[in-house]
Parts: C-alpha cells; structure tokens; sequence
C-alpha cells in the first residue's frame, strides 16, 4: 500500500533536494520469493507504470510473487534516484535473523540507524 500510493514520491518531495544527490537504502523486508499477492495488487501497481510487471512472478490461482525491491528501484530511479543498496534480505525466510509478523503471527522489533559524520578534520 505504501509503495503504490506513493510513499517514495512523497517523501522525496518532502526532502526538497536533488535527486541525484540522494542515496536510497531499501533495509529489511519480505523478500520476492515469499511475497504472494492477488491480482488486484499486481494490476494496482501495474496501471501506475507498465515496468511493474517485470516484479510480478505468477505462481498460478490468481496469485503472484510480489518483488517489492524491484518495486521500489524502478519508483526511485524514475523519481531520479540512482544511488540504491540494500535491498537483499527476506525478513520471512531469514528466520534466524528477523521478526516476520507474517511468518509467525507475532511481531516483533527491529531499528534501523541512518547519520551523518562530517569529514575528518571538519569543525563540529
């Protein structure tokens, strides 16, 4: 729901900087091969932009697997952003490592830390 009404947009607009000065990191989530979704998700992304369908893998009854890192490379590089990591965990499938809400039923906490350090030598 937030990447298809437009949460990366938004918040871009948001920081009022240029895009290409932007560096994106797409932290823990669930990953394209455990992400099942309807159509109607599938068709929600796709009327906002055809390259969506690359992130969709059908797996048959209606139901697809939903890539949402794609989703949200494809999103960010259109908005002009091209600085994109992260993007390489399954929090359903590395159990070991993250809460799933989906995968157990119950939820869990994670943080993710972003800053800024000023160069070496730089006054605070």
């Amino acid at each position: 729901r937030g990447l298809a009404g437009g949460i990366l947009q938004n918040t871009l607009a948001a920081m009022q900087a240029d895009p290409g000065e932007i560096m994106a990191y797409l932290g823990p989530a669930i990953g394209p091969d455990a992400f099942e979704v309807g159509e109607d998700v599938r068709e929600a992304f796709c009327r906002l932009h055809s390259s969506a369908e690359n992130a969709f893998e059908g797996i048959g009854s209606g139901k697809y697997l939903a890539d949402i890192y794609a989703l949200a490379r494809q999103t960010l590089r259109r908005e002009g952003v091209n600085l994109i990591y992260g993007g390489t965990h399954c929090t359903v499938l590395e159990r070991d490592t993250f809460f799933s809400y989906r995968r157990d039923g119950q939820t869990g906490r994670m943080v993710s830390m972003i800053w800024l350090e000023k160069p070496a030598g730089e006054a605070v």
